[in-house]
């Protein structure tokens, strides 16, 4: 069983109303009273043969500038809060978000950060595939550390952040991370999940323990952003911090006053700075290559 990855629901904290769908309010109805154009779903194919169910949104023809949402653990591209984000970064490039593998109508079981990697990486290929030259991740929660993650070990991105992120696993300091870890790593918790949030979570260990995005942090040859709430009730600001020290320059770390957890603490402001820094560090890396 995996004991203590980042990010995880439990049966104790799930039936509480303020836990159901933490890293982003998960919702199986598109929301559909704004003004985005409507995602074109696609469905693609992972390295390992995962097929992932992902939508893209466009801003306009012919750019070549996209950038990768990726929700964290329970999350989906369906989610008011996604679809939010998504559009207040269309100024700066299209927007694909998706579901990571075990997560609705994505197939396979969620190893809960670690195989999701290459998730990632075939969205990204998809988007380069399509004729896309500058492409950006943004990760929340678990996303946050795939994305890190995923930047360290494949490259192609021009410029990471990373929101609400641990900086290592097994990390029990919380209340709510001991919750949510004594859920997955309990049947019960594991079958609320599929029941409930359409989430399949995997039953076995680690094998062998995935490096923590500190630990690849240093191989990251992209501008980073680490965004952290001092209010997040998951991971302490302290795993921002671990995680900016260990990465290379140029990166940037902002304490967020009162901000809470990943994709439900961003607001239209937020999200608005987030895209005026990676419209500056991906002109900047175009004009260093």
């Amino acid at each position: 069983m995996v004991s203590a990855p980042p990010g995880v629901l439990g049966p104790a904290a799930l039936l509480r109303s303020e836990a159901i769908g933490h890293d982003c309010g998960v919702t199986d109805a598109l929301y559909r009273s704004d003004p985005l154009p409507a995602p074109r779903r696609r469905r693609l194919t992972t390295s390992d043969g995962v097929l992932l169910d992902s939508a893209l949104i466009r801003g306009g023809a012919d750019r070549t500038t996209a950038v990768v949402l990726a929700n964290g653990f329970t999350g989906t591209w369906r989610s008011p809060g996604t679809r939010m984000i998504a559009e207040r970064l269309l100024p700066i490039g299209d927007v694909m978000t998706f579901d990571f593998r075990g997560h609705h109508e994505s197939s396979g079981l969620c190893t809960v950060g670690n195989l999701e990697v290459h998730d990632l990486e075939a969205v990204c290929a998809h988007l380069r595939g399509l004729g896309y030259t500058a492409i950006a991740s943004i990760g929340f929660s678990m996303g946050a550390a795939v994305a890190v993650r995923h930047a360290a070990m494949f490259g192609g991105v021009g410029a990471v952040v990373a929101v609400s992120g641990p900086s290592m696993w097994y990390y029990r300091g919380s209340r709510r991370m001991r919750l949510l870890h004594f859920g997955v790593e309990r049947p019960a918790g594991r079958w609320f999940l599929r029941v409930a949030r359409r989430v399949r979570v995997i039953d076995s260990q680690w094998d062998p323990v995935p490096p923590d995005p500190t630990q690849t942090a240093p191989d990251l040859a992209a501008p980073l952003l680490v965004v952290h709430g001092d209010a997040d009730t998951y991971f302490p600001v302290e795993h921002a911090e671990r995680l900016y020290a260990a990465a290379p320059e140029p990166k940037e770390l902002w304490i967020e006053p009162g901000m809470g957890h990943a994709e439900r603490a961003m607001t239209p402001e937020r999200v608005e700075r987030v895209a005026r820094w990676l419209s500056r560090s991906m002109t900047a890396d175009e004009g260093g290559a």
